[in-house]
């Protein structure tokens, strides 16, 4: 693709990025047939190669981006489905990061999506506040259907009942049974130990019961993928260098085999952390490492060898690939194979590539797409006829589990379960 830019554009080192990114596209189109958007809306400059158009001429131009640019990127849903199916090696993640960042910065929204957008920025990452927020929304659930457009989406996604906090979420070390093999950090995240803190508890009993100790770093926190993805850069890198930190500090103490990482969504922006960083003399070195560090639980596991289990009852589990763990990191067949190895029926859906709608904030900010996608979704993961559905991501278990009378869980509960842990509380009674 040919661009126009100015060479004292160009030495702006993220501008110069960017145009390489760009001048990789072929115009081939491959893209328009895996990407969500464009399946449901037919619009070309809903596809990802409609959407390097726009963005070209948005960072080309400088300045305030138009309306229709602003629209058409603010859909995308950041699957990264086109980065699968590019030939051309397209790195469309890092363009739309960039251009979401241009757009924070010179575009002014109306006011009340500017205080919802910052609203998301503060809240999610904050767990107390996070958790406060869900619990107020469960006493007004009554006066939902007053609350106007997206704050009435954000009201009925509020869970009925809020599990109490992990110790998962504090500062601690959780020591192996048995002789140490590894030793690792986990992230405990944010939204997820809110939502659903028997995610990380599973992981940890699984991984201290291979003998792996596991420590949560005084800290750490949210990974800074949610203001990230909205262009909230200072945000997003504040958030990321204190992860950053911590997890340092536990590398030139006791030291770390890996960074485990239960939701892919984080995972997928810790492994990031190196090209997040990298013009920072302060922190370049130090991102890198630590995104060389950084796994997904089914990764660690998979590394462990096999684990001694057996499904405690016969169960056909309806894998969904999370588009952070299959085309943000490139991990399929993992999960998948631990299931099968501990025992499941493990079944795929049709449109495994196709994003499920949670897309981080996205199901907040753009419901009505996010809906269709999440309810397309539900119904192919149903035609499986599964006893259980199983994901690797907070995000698609809480969208997915809004659409199906289906059990939804972690891959990592079921594992548990089948090498010694309780029953998932989703299983229990079915």
């Amino acid at each position: 693709m040919q661009t126009n830019f100015r060479p004292q554009q160009l030495d702006d080192p993220q501008v110069a990025a960017s145009e390489k990114i760009i001048r990789t596209c072929v115009h081939c189109g491959f893209c328009t047939a895996t990407c969500p958007t464009y399946l449901l809306l037919g619009d070309e400059l809903d596809s990802p190669r409609g959407r390097i158009y726009l963005m070209k001429e948005m960072l080309e131009a400088g300045g305030p981006p138009s309306p229709r640019t602003v629209k058409h990127v603010d859909r995308c849903l950041s699957c990264l489905s086109c980065a699968t199916t590019c030939p051309s090696g397209v790195d469309y993640m890092h363009l739309v990061d960039h251009a979401r960042a241009h757009i924070e910065q010179h575009h002014v929204r109306p006011w009340p999506e500017r205080f919802l957008r910052a609203l998301l920025a503060w809240l999610l990452p904050n767990r107390a506040a996070f958790r406060l927020a869900l619990r107020a929304a469960q006493v007004g659930r009554p006066l939902q259907g007053l609350l106007p457009g997206r704050l009435k989406t954000m009201a009925a996604m509020a869970p009925a009942r809020l599990p109490p906090p992990d110790p998962a979420e504090r500062p601690r070390v959780f020591e192996a049974a048995g002789p140490r093999r590894m030793r690792v950090a986990m992230l405990a995240g944010c939204a997820q130990p809110v939502l659903a803190p028997q995610i990380n508890a599973a992981a940890i009993r699984l991984l201290t019961r291979l003998g792996v100790e596991v420590v949560v770093a005084g800290g750490s926190g949210c990974c800074g993928a949610l203001p990230h993805h909205m262009g909230k850069t200072e945000r997003s890198h504040a958030l990321a260098a204190a992860n950053i930190a911590a997890w340092t500090r536990e590398l030139e103490g006791e030291g770390l085999d890996a960074i485990v990482v239960t939701a892919s969504g984080c995972g997928t922006s810790v492994k990031d952390y190196g090209a997040l960083f990298q013009q920072s003399p302060e922190w370049a070195a130090k991102a890198a490492r630590i995104a060389g560090l950084a796994k997904d639980i089914s990764e660690v596991l998979a590394a462990l060898g096999p684990i001694a289990a057996a499904a405690p009852r016969p169960l056909k589990v309806a894998y969904h690939s999370a588009c952070s763990l299959q085309h943000g990191q490139k991990i399929g067949a993992v999960p998948k194979g631990l299931l099968q190895a501990a025992g499941f029926t493990v079944a795929e859906p049709l449109e495994a590539h196709i994003c499920c709608g949670s897309a981080g904030t996205y199901n907040l900010l753009q419901p009505e797409l996010a809906g269709r996608l999440g309810e397309r979704k539900a119904r192919n993961l149903e035609a499986v006829a599964p006893d259980v559905i199983a994901a690797g991501n907070i995000g698609c278990l809480t969208q997915i589990a809004g659409g199906t009378q289906v059990p939804v869980v972690h891959t990592v509960e079921l594992l548990d379960w089948a090498s010694g842990g309780p029953e998932p509380e989703a299983l229990k009674g079915r």
